[in-house]
């Protein structure tokens, strides 16, 4: 059985993309790890785990290629703190870095993947191995949106994609046709308690996640959590979008019901265009079902 490397960053998407692959009999599991940033439970999830610190490129791939890892996905980030703190890059990375023209989260990423591909490791999509994480279309909790707040949720995705395509964020707050929050630097949490605020003392403000136009998801899924959840809870947010089959559940079951008892409604809707989810098995695409 092919191996499946994990580049495994923060908080808990290593943990839920091994436990995942683990449960569609993905093995072995081989999962380079950071010091002061992955979660020490990696050890228990996956066949074999390396320590390693930020900035060493060069023993990231080999602890892929000493195992015959020939795919491997990224999950989890990093802490940005941490990237100017005793950060140490070795001749390799520092080499990717001085090539950069422009250094940003995708061109630093996509450098790193061209390097990893020199090594025969390629750097794939994880949603395939996500399972039930990543949602397909149609309302996920007990509550429904009524016909005011699905005129809400086309707005509120038209301004999110807008606005995602200037690659200035991915969020958008909105009520009754008006824009109350977009996301900024401050990140999404933020963003919603500050648009739920200005929705008034009622609250009922409708907030929309996407993902950006040609949106690499090799190194990024829009996420929603139960920290999500609670920031709309505290918004006072009556309902969370989320696209199909391009967003990740974090801890779906405990999300799920934090958000029932919230009385919070969760959608996940299909737009016409979007990318299908790539198949584990091929290069071919599935398509993801539809509202």
């Amino acid at each position: 059985m092919e191996p499946l490397g994990i580049i495994a960053g923060n908080g808990e998407f290593p943990l839920i993309l091994a436990r995942s692959a683990r449960q569609l009999g993905v093995g072995p599991i081989v999962a380079a790890a950071f010091d002061g940033e992955t979660s020490p439970e990696i050890d228990q999830l996956v066949d074999h785990a390396d320590w390693i610190k930020l900035g060493q490129l060069n023993k990231l791939i080999e602890v892929f290629t000493s195992h015959g890892v020939k795919r491997a996905v990224m999950a989890g980030g990093i802490t940005p703190s941490n990237l100017f703190k005793n950060l140490r890059l070795d001749l390799r990375m520092t080499t990717v870095a001085l090539r950069l023209k422009e250094r940003n989260a995708e061109t630093i990423f996509g450098a790193i993947a061209s390097e990893m591909a020199k090594d025969g490791v390629e750097l794939i999509d994880p949603r395939p191995f996500l399972g039930e994480s990543v949602p397909q279309a149609g309302v996920l909790t007990r509550l429904k949106p009524n016909n005011d707040q699905r005129e809400d949720i086309e707005f509120g995705l038209r301004i999110a994609k807008a606005v995602s395509a200037l690659d200035v964020g991915q969020t958008v707050v909105v009520k009754k046709g008006t824009v109350l929050a977009v996301e900024g630097f401050e990140g999404t949490d933020e963003c919603i308690r500050r648009g739920g605020a200005l929705a008034g003392e009622k609250g009922g403000a409708l907030v929309v996640k996407v993902s950006k136009p040609n949106h690499d998801f090799r190194f990024d899924i829009p996420c929603v959590g139960e920290k999500t959840i609670e920031s709309c809870r505290l918004g006072r947010i009556s309902v969370m979008v989320m696209e199909a089959g391009r967003s990740l559940l974090l801890d779906k079951d405990k999300l799920l019901t934090a958000a029932n008892e919230a009385g919070i409604c969760l959608v996940a809707v299909h737009r016409e265009g979007d990318s299908p989810v790539p198949s584990r098995q091929s290069e071919e695409p599935r398509a993801v079902p539809s509202a």
